[in-house]
């Protein structure tokens, strides 16, 4: 047998046991009790790709490593790039001007605020640090995961901070709905969807916690929210750059930038969305496709996640992640008021 066979068959060996709990995943998603807390396949995939690593990762062959890194790191990025066919430039200007502000404000502080803090006041690596805020100024998850190629992380910090995404995405999906139902809020179901939108952590808590309110909020939310999902790109390259600033002042010499050109992809592939060229069912089997894409790579790097690994780390990423939870409810409030008030929700609306 060739060497180039024998790489392709452990290649493909290791895709097929990443392919097959995904889709036990992707099931289970569907199942009642998880679907009603908004869980995507994603957070189950990488739960599950965890409990099989760490119970029986010692008695996996060892052929299927090349499979199991090919979907964490190559699978991971195609899915990125065709995450743009969940957004239009439409949409974006739909928000309007306000709007728009409102989301590069949230993610720039958002990201700059959890940085300094993490690194600076928690002691924390700043791989951890930076993913941990990006899940919370982007779109949980799939931000955590599209950071990581550039950050370079290892999979168990990864795991962690996709872990404060579910944690306190789940906690701001319940918490909103009920803040405004006491009356507390002082905002128009419209402009309440322009504040879940732009401090809410997943798309899918999006939904959630707009869809208690109300449908307009609901609509209003995901515009919102899908205008911060634009923001991944540019927000990746700044996170590039950064590392590169900081490995030149480590080593007092010039280093390369590294473009994560997926990013690129991903903008182009938005751009081409927005031209309306297929069909929305074509685009609707697309999405399905890429979110079990993303399936894959999220229950790769739970295989590669081992416990023994998070010694060391302690609770800072969790404390981390409860100080942002804290600005986007707080931060997230003033600056709709401020950037936004009334005027933004008559538009939507």
């Amino acid at each position: 047998m060739s060497t180039a066979t024998s790489t392709a068959q452990r290649l493909m060996s290791g895709l097929a046991v990443v392919a097959v709990l995904s889709t036990a995943a992707t099931w289970s998603a569907e199942l009642p009790f998880l679907k009603a807390l908004r869980i995507s396949p994603l957070i189950v995939g990488i739960l599950m790709g965890a409990v099989v690593g760490n119970t029986a990762g010692s008695r996996l062959p060892a052929a299927w490593g090349e499979g199991i890194t090919f979907s964490a790191k190559k699978i991971l990025r195609l899915a990125i790039i065709l995450y743009g066919f969940r957004i239009t430039f439409s949409q974006i200007a739909a928000v309007g001007v306000g709007g728009f502000i409102l989301d590069v404000f949230m993610v720039s502080i958002t990201l700059i605020l959890g940085v300094f803090i993490g690194t600076r006041w928690l002691g924390m690596d700043k791989e951890t640090a930076i993913m941990t805020s990006a899940g919370a100024a982007i779109c949980g998850a799939a931000a955590v995961v599209a950071t990581e190629p550039v950050v370079k992380a290892e999979a168990h910090k990864t795991a962690i901070a996709v872990a404060t995404v579910v944690i306190f995405g789940t906690t701001a999906m319940f918490l909103y709905p009920l803040v405004y139902r006491t009356g507390l809020v002082p905002m128009t179901e419209d402009v309440f969807g322009i504040y879940i939108g732009a401090s809410v952590h997943e798309v899918a808590h999006v939904v959630g916690a707009g869809e208690a309110v109300s449908a307009a909020t609901a609509n209003t939310a995901v515009i919102v929210k899908m205008t911060r999902v634009m923001l991944l790109a540019p927000a990746l390259l700044c996170i590039g750059w950064f590392l590169n600033r900081q490995t030149e002042q480590t080593d007092g010499a010039a280093s390369k930038l590294v473009i994560p050109w997926f990013a690129v992809g991903f903008v182009l592939v938005a751009g081409f969305n927005t031209m309306d060229f297929l069909p929305a069912d074509v685009v609707t089997a697309i999405i399905d496709i890429d979110t079990f894409l993303l399936t894959m790579a999220m229950t790769a790097l739970g295989l590669s996640t081992v416990v023994s690994k998070f010694k060391g780390i302690g609770w800072k990423p969790i404390q981390l992640a409860f100080i942002l939870a804290v600005w986007l409810v707080v931060g997230g409030y003033v600056l709709t008021q401020v950037l936004v008030g009334s005027g933004l929700g008559a538009q939507l609306s």
